[in-house]
């Protein structure tokens, strides 16, 4: 009998999932989930699918939860409980504020140091035209709260309808600190002000400790330094401390999941001995795209993805098909262009096409960053129910 050509590439779908707790077994809800899933809905699993599960899940069913009171402990005790500089934050209700409420806890008194015009990831607190206007450099100018408001005013976050600045200011006072407000983007414009500093930026952070302590800072921590071991049986994350936290509740946060390798490799054995498939699994958090109107970069997690099994290391090796057919063969059409350019793909063989001029356009990122945006984007952040997703054909080709 002849065999029919798959006609269809890369799928992405949303699993639902029982609402996830403290303490239940993750690798079983989410093998038989996925499972459940193909038999209802009439698909198959196939090898190399990938199974991704949001570190939100991962992060409920470790109970990594700690409250603001742990992390205003850790900080006294790391920072000395006087005045903290709290630099480069990200604007974020959700991600920083609770962190904040925790920080200024632990402190006397809070210089909180805003980068200007937006945060790390985007989020604006003025606009490159009224620096221009003010004649202001924000490569070397420090601003006070009452030149900002000079300059800007009241900026408000166009998603959100959130002054920042005025937020920050209340959170902290509402804790017990004193609060002064300035804006720079040197870090160690803050060490006029304090000696003590605790730098909130993400990915920028190793930089930013460098110059501090070149700088001649006297303690110097990042958010990855606070709750990276446990407060008095608080959660903790080892690694990334208070980076990729979100907020649960009033009083408390959920921490970036701790170690779960094994969760991955559990979900992969529970798939293959139900099935027989090969598939790959990874935890997945933000993914890494910018958004085109509001500016603002999605990535506000240390990495896309903390876990995943071996198969997704890496990075894709693919030929651009249009150059392909506009170039090598352009005097081709029908069967002969479809023949021609399989077997280009074929005889990839596995090597590096680093440089080839095929293979530009295609996109040289790490495959956990690229599927965990495309699992982001299908679970959403609301109410979807999927917190697990499932991946087929990611690794097909023209010629499957």
């Amino acid at each position: 009998m002849e065999t029919k050509e798959r006609r269809v590439g890369t799928v992405s779908r949303g699993i639902r999932c029982p609402i996830i707790r403290q303490g239940d077994n993750l690798a079983e809800i989410v093998s038989k989930s996925v499972i459940e899933a193909a038999e209802i809905e009439g698909f198959e699993l196939r090898d190399k699918d990938v199974i991704a599960m949001t570190e939100s899940i991962v992060a409920r069913a470790q109970g990594n939860y700690a409250n603001i009171n742990d992390i205003a402990e850790d900080v006294k005790n790391k920072l000395g409980g006087g005045t903290i500089g709290v630099i480069f934050p990200i604007l974020s209700r959700n991600r920083f504020a609770i962190c904040l409420k925790g920080i200024a806890k632990g402190a006397k008194k809070i210089v909180l140091m805003l980068s200007y015009p937006s945060d790390e990831v985007g989020n604006s607190l003025a606009t490159y035209d009224l620096i221009d206007a003010a004649g202001i450099n924000p490569y070397t100018d420090v601003l006070t709260l009452e030149k900002y408001r000079e300059v800007f005013g009241v900026q408000k976050l166009a998603f959100t309808g959130v002054d920042y600045v005025e937020y920050y200011g209340n959170l902290i006072k509402e804790m017990g600190a004193e609060v002064e407000i300035i804006f720079a983007n040197q870090p160690k414009a803050i060490l006029d002000y304090t000696d003590c500093v605790l730098t909130c930026d993400i990915h920028t952070r190793a930089r930013t400790k460098r110059l501090l302590k070149e700088a001649g800072a006297k303690v110097v921590c990042g958010l990855d330094d606070i709750l990276n071991a446990s407060v008095g049986g608080s959660g903790y994350n080892e690694k990334y401390g208070l980076l990729g936290s979100n907020k649960s509740t009033e009083e408390t946060i959920k921490l970036f999941p701790k170690e779960c390798k094994d969760l991955v490799l559990d979900v992969q054995k529970k798939v293959f001995d139900a099935t027989g498939k090969n598939v790959e699994v990874m935890v997945y958090g933000d993914g890494a795209f910018k958004d085109p109107q509001g500016k603002i970069w999605e990535l506000a997690d240390p990495v896309v993805s903390p876990a995943f099994t071996d198969g997704l290391i890496g990075t894709p090796n693919e030929l651009k098909l249009k150059y392909l057919a506009d170039n090598d063969f352009k005097n081709l059409s029908g069967d002969e262009l479809k023949k021609a350019i399989s077997d280009s793909i074929r005889k990839k063989d596995g090597s590096s096409l680093v440089g080839n001029m095929a293979a530009q356009g295609t996109t040289p990122r790490q495959l956990t960053d690229l599927i965990g945006s495309l699992c982001d984007l299908t679970s959403g952040s609301g109410d979807k129910g999927t917190p697990v997703v499932l991946v087929q054909g990611y690794f097909d080709n023209y010629t499957n």
